[in-house]
C-alpha cells in the first residue's frame, strides 16, 4: 500500500477537525505535481497528516484516502481563498479527495524530531527547498515515523 504525506495549515484544516468531523475534504492544492500525488492515490491509502506554517509544524496523525479524485470546487467558486481564475466548470485542472480520521497522536512529531531520525535521511519533506504540500512516503520512512508517537 503506498502511503503519502499531506500537509495542512491546523487553523484551517487540522487533525483534531479531522478527528471531530470524522471525514471531509482535502482541497485547495494549486501545484501541479502535489496535485499529480493526489491524482495517484487510491481509495485506501494512508496518509501523514502534517500540520504547517505553525508554532509546532510536524506529524499530528494519520488520516486515510475514501474516495476517487475529484474536481476541487474551490477553484471554481470566486469567495473561496483557493478560487482559481484558470478553471472553469467545464475544465477545472485542480481536484480534490475525501479523507477520514485514522489517529491523532498524542505529541506532534516535531520537524526537529524527524531531522534526527536516520531512516529519514532521504525524506523529501526534510529535502532544502522541499515545499510540496502533498507526497509520497516509502514504506521504511512511514514505519520510522509512525515508530515516533
Amino acid at each position: 500500500m503506498p502511503y503519502w504525506l499531506m500537509k495542512s495549515e491546523p487553523d484551517e484544516f487540522s487533525i483534531h477537525d479531522l478527528q471531530r468531523l470524522g471525514n471531509g475534504r482535502w482541497d485547495g492544492v494549486r501545484n501541479y505535481q502535489a496535485r499529480n500525488f493526489l491524482r495517484a492515490m487510491a481509495a485506501g491509502d494512508l496518509f501523514l497528516f502534517y500540520h504547517s506554517s505553525c508554532a509546532e509544524p510536524g506529524v499530528a496523525g494519520i488520516g486515510r484516502i475514501e474516495n476517487d479524485p475529484f474536481p476541487d470546487p474551490t477553484a471554481v467558486d470566486p469567495k473561496s481563498p483557493y478560487h482559481s481564475s484558470k478553471a472553469t466548470q467545464e475544465k477545472n485542472p485542480w481536484i480534490a479527495r475525501n479523507v477520514s480520521f485514522v489517529d491523532a497522536f498524542d505529541q506532534v512529531i516535531s520537524l526537529t524530531r524527524l531531522r534526527e531520525i536516520a531512516a529519514l535521511s532521504n525524506f523529501a519533506l526534510l529535502q532544502k527547498g522541499s515545499r510540496l504540500s502533498v507526497m509520497p512516503v516509502t514504506d521504511e520512512e512511514w514505519q520510522a515515523i509512525v515508530a515516533c508517537r
